[in-house]
C-alpha cells in the first residue's frame, strides 16, 4: 500500500546538528549505532506498521533483554525461564505458587508503592535482584517513594517466552533509522542546530500547523512550574572482538554497577564486523537546560504534567 503526497510545504526545525532526534543511527566501523540509546520499533497497529515500510526493510529482530545480578543471568521479561533460573521451577502452577507464597509473607493487599506492587506482581526474591537495585538507579529514588503503577507495564508471563513486547509487529530498519528518517523528510525544508526557543514567536506564525516534540512546561513558559525529568549518559566503547556480551542488551540490576545496561550495537542488525561497539548507559540526575530523557512519574508530576496536558488538549 503507498500513501499519497498531500503537497504541503513543511519545515522541520532540529535544535542538533542531525535530523533524527533520539532515535539517530550512526554507522561505525559497518555497525549501526544507536546513539542515544537502544530503539525497537513495535506495534500492533497494521497500517502504521505498512506505512513505515515504505521507507526502510526491517530484520525479525526481537528484543529479549537479559538481566545481570552479580554475574547471575536471568531472562527478561519475567516469565518461565527467569522463574526456572531464580526457583528452579518448572510448571506455572510452581512458579505462582512461589509468587503467592512470598505475598503472603510480605502481607500485601493493595499495594501502595512500586516496592510493594513489584512484590505482589513476582515475589520478593525477584524483586530484590532484578527489580530493586535498578529502579533505584534509573529514577534516583527509592522504590517505596514511587509510584505502583511505574511496574504494571512490566510483562509477567507464565510461558517459556522471551519476547518483551506483545505487540504483533517488531523489528529493526535494515540500515539504521536515520535512513527512514532521511526518506521521510524528502522535499522537506530542515534547519538543524536550530532552537525552537531562540525565536519562537517566529516559528509559531510561520504556518498553519506546528507540531512541537519537546519539553510541555517549557513550551508553555512554566507558567505552572517545571516538571522534572531524568537524564543519562552514554559511554561508548568500541573493542577489537567480535562478540562482548550475546545480545543487545544487557541489564545490570544490583545497586552497586553504576550503569544500568549495556547496548552491543551490532545484534540489533546481522553485523560481520570483526570489531563490536558497546554503550554503557548511566542515569543522571537531570538540570534544567540538559537533554531530557525520560518524565518524572510521580505524584506531584503527575498532577503538574495534567494541567499542561489541559492547556496542549484547548489549543486551537
Amino acid at each position: 500500500m503507498k500513501w499519497p503526497k498531500k503537497a504541503k510545504k513543511c519545515l522541520v526545525i532540529e535544535k542538533r546538528n542531525h535530523i533524527g532526534g533520539n532515535v539517530y543511527t550512526e554507522n561505525e566501523k559497518g555497525i549501526n549505532v544507536h546513539k542515544y540509546g537502544a530503539h525497537i520499533f513495535h506495534t500492533d497497529n497494521k497500517e502504521i506498521w505498512e506505512y513505515i515500510n515504505q521507507f526502510a526493510d526491517f530484520n525479525r529482530y526481537t528484543n529479549s533483554p537479559v538481566a545481570n545480578f552479580k554475574g547471575e543471568l536471568y531472562n527478561l521479561p519475567f516469565n518461565m525461564n527467569t522463574f526456572y533460573q531464580m526457583w528452579n521451577v518448572k510448571t506455572p502452577d510452581e512458579a505462582k505458587a512461589k509468587i503467592e507464597a512470598q505475598k503472603k509473607e510480605a502481607n500485601i493487599t493493595n499495594p501502595q508503592n512500586l516496592e510493594e506492587q513489584a512484590i505482589s506482581l513476582v515475589g520478593r526474591d525477584i524483586y530484590e535482584k532484578l527489580v530493586k537495585g535498578y529502579t533505584e538507579k534509573q529514577w534516583g529514588r527509592k522504590c517505596k517513594d514511587l509510584p505502583a503503577f511505574i511496574i504494571k507495564r512490566l510483562p509477567v508471563r507464565f510461558t517459556f517466552d522471551n519476547n518483551y513486547f506483545n505487540d504483533l509487529f517488531q523489528g529493526i530498519p535494515i540500515g539504521g533509522y536515520t535512513k527512514i528518517i532521511e526518506k521521510m523528510l524528502e522535499g522537506v525544508d530542515v534547519k538543524l542546530n536550530t532552537d525552537f526557543f531562540d525565536d519562537k514567536e517566529k516559528w509559531l506564525n510561520i504556518a498553519n500547523k506546528v507540531i512541537f516534540t519537546g519539553m510541555i512546561d517549557q513550551y508553555y513558559d512554566y507558567c505552572y512550574g517545571e516538571l522534572e525529568y531524568l537524564g543519562l549518559t552514554f559511554e561508548f566503547e568500541t573493542l577489537d572482538i567480535e562478540n562482548y556480551q550475546g545480545n543487545a542488551v544487557i541489564n545490570y540490576t544490583d545497586a552497586e554497577t553504576p550503569f544500568t545496561r549495556i547496548i552491543e550495537h551490532k545484534h540489533f542488525e546481522d553485523s560481520h564486523s570483526d570489531k563490536t561497539i558497546i554503550t554503557r548507559e548511566y542515569p543522571k540526575r537531570w538540570k534544567k537546560g540538559e537533554e531530557a530523557y525520560y518524565p518524572m512519574n510521580d505524584d506531584r508530576n503527575t498532577e503538574l504534567f495534567a494541567k499542561y496536558r489541559e492547556l496542549a488538549d484547548n489549543e486551537d
